[in-house]
C-alpha cells in the first residue's frame, strides 16, 4: 500500500514540475490589445486565445527549443523560436498585414485597372463600350482626367505635353509605332486590339524608374495570359469586316485574327473638305502564342502586321490647287515575352520587341521614304524578402535605325541615324505599416548618339488616411532623346528633360472612386530652332524650357443607380513652352486649359440592349492671328461633342452595335490657316480648319462561336 501511494506521489510530481507556463501579451504597434489573436506552440496542440485586455497564458509539457506563433486577421503572423523558459510574461506586438485588402498602395500619378488591380478606374472593355471611343484605346483613355482633347490629331496628349512624350508599353516591352498613319487634320487610330488585355495601368506622371524615354507619361498594357476558351469571332461592320479564332491546347494557346476596312461608303455618306482620291483602305492580321511551362514559367509570343494606303487633295489658302498627300505604309510588330517565379522568392521577366515602319509619302511633287527599324531587349528581377519589402532591377537595350529617302525637282538627299541607348534601374517598395509605404528608385541611361549619361531619381510616398481613403506624393526626373524629325538632320543635342511633382487624394468604397490630383512639371534642354519649320538647314539648340501645372479629378459610380455606371472628369492646365521656334513663351496650340468629360452606360432589361452616352468639353486652344499681332496669344472656340452608342443582345452569342460620334453634329474649330501675304487691304485671309468630319455613324455585328454554350456575350457590354 505506502509502496502504490508512493508511486502516485512520484507521478504527480513529475507532471507537475514538468508543465511549463507560457504567457504574455499581445498588442499592435499603437499598443492596443488584440482580442481573440490565436497562440500556440508549433507542431502540438498546445495554445489559446487572448482575453479581452490581449493577455494570454497555457500550460504545456515540451521542453527545449520550441517555436511560438502568435495570428491574427489582418496583422502579419508572428513566429519565434527559443528555450521553453523564454515564453513567460512575454509581450508580443504584431505588424499590419501590408498585403491586406484595406492595406495602402503607391498609386500618385497612375490609373490602373484590372484583375489585380486594388480599386478599377478604367476596365480594358472601358474601351470597346465606350461612346466615342470608337473601339479605340486613345479614345477611351481620353475621358481620363490629365489628357488633352486634340481632336485632329487622336494621340495622347498628358498634362501639357506632346503626344510624342507619352510612350506605350505591351507586356513592359516597348511599342514604338502604336497609332496607325493618316493625314493632316485626320486622326490617328491606336494599332492594338482592346480584346488582348486583361490589364491597364495609364500613368500621368510620376511613374516608376522600370520606364524611361517617356517625359509626359506611359501606358502599360498587359496581355491575357491564358484563354478560358475556344472560339472563333465574327465581326461586320458598314467600314469593313474582322474574323478571330482561339485554339487551345494543354499548356498552350494560340489566337489569330485579321480584319479589312474600307472607309469609302462612309466618305460618300458623309463627304469633307478633302478630295479623296483613293479612300483609306487597311489590312492586318494579328498572331498571339502562349505556352505554360511546368515550371510556372509564361511565354507570350505576339505578331501583328498591318498595311494601310490613301491618297487625297488637302484644302490650303496658300495653295490654290490644294496640297496632295498619299500614303503607302507597312508595319510589323513582334513583342516575346517570358516571365517565371524561381526558388527563394526571387522572379525574373525577359522579353524582346522589335518594329519595322516603312512609310512611301507622296506631298505635291516630293517623294518620300521612311523606314524606321526599332528593337527593345529587356531583363527584369525582383526580389520578395517580405511583404513589407520589394526589390526590382533590371537593364534594359534600344536600338533605333532610322532612314528617309527624300527626292523632288529641286532636292534629293537621304538622311539617317542610329540611336542606340542602354538603361539600368533599381527600385524598392518599403511597406513601413499597413498606412505608410514608399517607392524609392533609380534609373541610368547613356546614349550613344547623344553621347550622354542621366541619371533619373523617382520617389513616391502613400499614407492611408482612412478605412477608404488615402493620401500619395510622388517626384521624379525624367528624360528624352529629341524625336526622328530632329535627330535625321542633327545629333549635336542633349535629352530634353521633366521634373514631375504630384500631389494625390483618392477614396475608393463600394464601386465607388474619388480621385484629385494636383501636379507641377517644369520642363528643360527641350529643341528649338530657327526656321519656320524643321529643314535640313535648321540651326538647333537645347536652350527650350516650359512648365505645366494643374489639378485633375475624377469619380466613378456603379453603385447609386441601378444597373448604370458613369464616370465624370476634369482637368485644368496651366502650362507655357519657349521651344521649336516660338519667339517667345506661350501656351502651346495642343493645350487646352479645361477638359471635361461624362460618360454614363445603362443596361435595359426589359430590351436585353446597353445604351451608352458620352460627352467631351475643351475649352478653346490658342492660335496666332497676324492681323493682330502678338504670338499664340488668341483663341479659339471651345470644343463639344456629344456622343452615343446603342447594343442590343440578340441571343448570348451574338450582339448588334451602333455608335454615333457627335450626334449634334457641332462645328468644331481645331484652329485657323492664314495666308503667307496680306490682301489688297493689308488683311491675312484665314480658312477655318474644321474636323474632316463633323460625325461618325458606325454600325455592326458580333458574333461568338463557341463550345461553351454559357459564353454570354452581355458579359462583354
Amino acid at each position: 500500500m505506502k509502496t502504490n501511494l508512493f508511486l502516485l506521489l512520484t507521478f504527480f510530481c513529475y507532471n507537475l514540475f514538468g508543465q511549463s507556463i507560457i504567457s504574455g501579451k499581445i498588442i499592435d504597434q499603437q499598443g492596443v490589445p488584440i482580442i481573440g489573436a490565436n497562440v500556440y506552440l508549433n507542431g502540438t496542440y498546445d495554445g489559446t486565445a487572448t482575453t479581452d485586455d490581449g493577455t494570454f497564458s497555457f500550460e504545456t509539457t515540451s521542453t527545449g527549443i520550441q517555436t511560438l506563433i502568435a495570428s491574427f486577421i489582418s496583422f502579419e503572423t508572428y513566429s519565434k523560436t527559443a528555450e521553453i523558459g523564454n515564453f513567460k510574461n512575454i509581450t508580443i506586438k504584431l505588424k499590419d498585414d501590408v498585403n491586406a485588402l484595406d492595406a495602402v498602395t503607391v498609386n500618385a500619378g497612375t490609373f490602373n485597372a484590372g484583375d489585380n488591380a486594388k480599386v478599377t478606374a478604367l476596365k480594358p472593355l472601358d474601351i470597346v463600350t465606350t461612346a466615342g471611343a470608337l473601339g479605340d484605346f486613345v479614345g477611351a483613355l481620353q475621358t481620363l482626367p490629365g489628357t488633352s482633347n486634340v481632336a485632329e490629331d487622336g494621340r495622347l496628349f498628358v498634362r501639357g505635353g506632346g503626344a510624342e512624350e507619352t510612350q506605350i508599353f505591351v507586356d513592359g516591352m516597348r511599342v514604338f509605332t502604336p497609332y496607325s498613319p493618316s493625314a493632316n487634320n485626320i486622326p490617328v487610330r491606336g494599332r492594338l486590339s482592346p480584346f488582348l488585355f486583361k490589364g491597364i495601368a495609364f500613368s500621368t506622371g510620376g511613374y516608376s524608374a522600370e520606364y524611361g524615354q517617356a517625359l509626359s507619361s506611359v501606358l502599360l498594357l498587359n496581355s491575357i495570359d491564358q484563354p478560358q476558351e475556344e472560339k472563333t469571332e465574327i465581326s461586320v461592320m458598314t467600314v469593313g469586316l474582322g474574323l478571330g479564332n482561339t485554339q487551345k491546347w494543354k499548356k498552350s494557346s494560340l489566337s489569330l485574327n485579321t480584319s479589312y476596312i474600307n472607309l469609302a461608303p462612309y466618305q460618300k455618306l458623309y463627304p469633307d473638305n478633302n478630295e479623296w482620291h483613293k479612300p483609306v483602305e487597311s489590312i492586318g492580321g494579328e498572331a498571339v502564342y502562349r505556352y505554360k511551362f511546368n515550371n510556372e514559367g509564361l511565354l507570350k509570343v505576339y505578331g501583328a502586321y498591318s498595311s494601310a494606303d490613301f491618297d487625297l487633295t488637302q484644302e490650303d489658302i496658300n495653295v490654290a490647287d490644294g496640297v496632295r498627300f498619299g500614303l503607302k505604309n507597312e508595319n510589323l510588330y513582334i513583342n516575346t515575352s517570358y516571365q517565371d517565379f524561381m526558388k527563394k522568392d526571387w522572379s525574373i521577366h525577359t522579353g524582346v520587341s522589335f518594329a519595322r515602319d516603312r512609310s512611301v509619302i507622296k506631298l505635291n511633287e516630293a517623294n518620300i521614304t521612311d523606314i524606321e527599324n526599332s528593337a527593345h531587349l529587356k531583363l527584369v528581377f525582383k526580389k520578395y524578402f517580405s511583404s513589407r519589402y520589394k526589390l526590382n532591377f533590371g537593364a534594359e537595350y534600344f536600338l533605333t535605325n532610322f532612314k528617309e529617302d527624300y527626292q523632288d525637282s529641286s532636292f534629293a538627299n537621304k538622311f539617317k541615324f542610329n540611336n542606340n541607348i542602354f538603361s539600368s534601374f533599381i527600385e524598392t517598395d518599403v511597406f513601413f505599416s499597413k498606412k505608410f509605404a514608399a517607392k524609392v528608385g533609380l534609373r541610368g541611361e547613356h546614349s550613344e548618339l547623344l553621347q550622354e549619361f542621366t541619371l533619373s531619381p523617382r520617389l513616391s510616398l502613400a499614407y492611408k488616411a482612412g478605412e477608404n481613403s488615402q493620401f500619395s506624393l510622388a517626384y521624379g526626373e525624367f528624360f528624352q532623346n529629341p524625336t526622328n524629325q530632329y535627330l535625321k538632320f542633327n545629333s549635336d543635342f542633349k535629352a530634353e528633360n521633366t521634373t514631375h511633382y504630384i500631389a494625390n487624394y483618392q477614396y475608393s468604397k463600394n464601386k465607388q472612386i474619388f480621385r484629385a490630383e494636383a501636379y507641377y512639371k517644369n520642363y528643360g534642354n527641350l529643341v528649338k530652332y530657327d526656321t519656320p519649320f524643321v529643314l535640313p538647314t535648321s540651326t538647333f539648340n537645347n536652350t527650350g524650357s516650359g512648365f505645366a501645372k494643374g489639378l485633375d479629378i475624377f469619380w466613378r459610380d456603379n453603385k447609386s443607380i441601378k444597373n448604370t455606371e458613369y464616370w465624370m472628369s476634369y482637368s485644368y492646365l496651366d502650362t507655357e513652352r519657349d521651344y521649336q521656334n516660338y519667339p517667345t513663351s506661350a501656351t502651346p496650340d495642343f493645350a487646352s486649359k479645361h477638359n471635361a468629360s461624362l460618360v454614363v452606360k445603362r443596361w435595359i432589361e426589359d430590351w436585353k440592349s446597353q445604351l451608352g452616352l458620352s460627352y467631351n468639353y475643351a475649352s478653346g486652344r490658342t492660335y496666332t492671328d497676324p492681323n493682330k499681332g502678338g504670338f499664340l496669344t488668341e483663341q479659339a472656340k471651345s470644343f463639344n461633342s456629344l456622343n452615343v452608342n446603342y447594343a442590343y443582345l440578340i441571343s448570348p452569342q451574338k450582339i448588334l452595335y451602333l455608335s454615333v460620334s457627335n450626334v449634334l453634329g457641332t462645328k468644331n474649330v481645331n484652329g485657323y490657316q492664314y495666308a503667307d501675304q496680306p490682301n489688297m487691304d493689308g488683311v491675312f485671309n484665314r480658312r477655318t480648319i474644321t474636323p474632316a468630319a463633323d460625325r461618325f455613324f458606325f454600325i455592326g455585328f458580333f458574333w461568338t462561336i463557341s463550345d461553351n454554350k454559357n459564353d454570354n456575350q452581355l458579359d462583354k457590354l
